[in-house]
C-alpha cells in the first residue's frame, strides 16, 4: 500500500514535469537572467559607491531596492507561467494576514515614515560610530523600518526608527576628532603645577593620543578636601575610544603614583582620621 502510494505520487510528478518542462525551463532561464542582473546592478552600485559618487546610505538602498524588484519579477514571471491566480493569491493572502496587518499597520508606517526620515535628515550614516541608549555601537545598516547596530560586545541590535526619533544621540562618526576626559581629585596640599605637570606626562604616554590640539588640563572645582582637575585629550580612532580611554585613565593613575601624587577620595580619608 504505502509502495503503491510512492510509485503513483512519483508518476504523478513525472507527468507534470513532463506536461511542464517547457515552462520549467523558461521559468531556470528568467532566474538566471534575472540574477546575472541584479550582480551587474550591484556591482555597479558599488563601483559607484568606492568611487565616491554615492554615499553608503544611498548605495545600501539601492542594493535592497534591486534584490526586492529581482524578487517580484521572477515571482511574476513564474506565477504566469504556472497559471496561478494573482489575484486569489493576494485575496488569501489578504484574509489570512488582515488581523495582524490591521495592529501592526500604525507601528510599521510610523517606523517607515521615521525611516525615510532618518535617511533624509542623516544624523548619522552607515559606518558611524555612535553612543546610544547607554553604550557604543556602529552602524550597520538603515532599512526603512530598522536600524541596525553592532554593539562594542559584538551583538547586532535592530532598533526601530521611531525609537530613534525618541532618543538622544551621540554621533562620534569614523574620523572625526573628539575630546575626552580624565577627572581626578588630589589634596590641597600639592602644588597645581606639579598636577598638570604629571597629567600632561601622562597624556604623552598613551599613544593615540593626538599632539594637536594639544591636550590640556584645567581645575574644574573645589571640593571639601580636594582639587578637582580634569585632563583634557583628542582622538581620532574612534572605533578604539573605550581602549584609550581605559589607557588614559591607567597612565593618568601610574604617573600620579610615580610622582607621589595621591589621588584616592581625601574626603573619605579626612572622615576616616576623624
Amino acid at each position: 500500500m504505502g509502495l503503491s502510494v510512492i510509485t503513483n505520487f512519483l508518476n504523478s510528478s513525472f507527468e507534470w514535469i513532463l506536461s511542464n518542462l517547457d515552462k520549467i525551463v523558461f521559468s531556470i532561464i528568467t532566474v538566471v537572467l534575472v540574477f546575472v542582473v541584479y550582480k551587474f546592478l550591484v556591482r555597479q552600485i558599488s563601483r559607484l559607491r568606492k568611487q565616491r559618487k554615492l554615499e553608503e546610505n544611498v548605495a545600501f538602498l539601492l542594493r535592497r531596492f534591486a534584490q526586492w524588484i529581482s524578487a517580484l519579477l521572477i515571482l511574476a514571471v513564474v506565477f504566469a507561467l504556472f497559471g496561478f491566480e494573482i489575484g486569489l493569491i493576494a485575496g488569501l493572502l489578504a484574509l489570512a494576514g488582515g488581523t495582524i496587518i490591521g495592529f501592526a499597520a500604525i507601528n510599521t508606517v510610523g517606523n517607515a515614515i521615521a525611516g525615510i526620515i532618518v535617511m533624509t535628515s542623516r544624523p548619522f550614516k552607515i559606518g558611524d560610530r555612535i553612543f546610544f541608549n547607554g553604550q557604543f555601537a556602529d552602524v550597520e545598516a538603515i532599512d526603512l523600518i530598522y536600524t541596525k547596530m553592532r554593539t562594542l560586545d559584538n551583538v547586532l541590535v535592530s532598533v526601530p526608527n521611531q525609537e530613534l526619533l525618541k532618543s538622544e544621540i551621540d554621533n562620534y562618526g569614523k574620523k572625526n576628532v573628539v575630546r575626552l576626559h580624565c577627572t581626578v581629585t588630589p589634596g590641597f596640599e600639592y602644588d597645581s603645577a606639579d598636577v598638570e605637570k604629571a597629567l600632561l606626562e601622562a597624556a604623552g604616554n598613551v599613544q593615540r593620543v593626538l599632539k594637536e590640539p594639544k591636550p590640556y588640563v584645567w581645575i574644574t572645582k573645589f571640593q571639601n578636601y580636594a582639587v578637582e582637575y580634569n585632563l583634557y585629550v583628542f582622538i581620532r580612532d574612534i572605533k578604539m575610544l573605550p581602549e584609550i580611554d581605559a589607557e588614559l585613565h591607567q597612565k593618568v593613575f601610574e604617573t600620579c603614583k610615580k610622582h607621589g601624587i595621591d589621588i584616592s577620595t581625601p574626603l573619605l580619608l579626612k572622615q576616616l582620621k576623624d
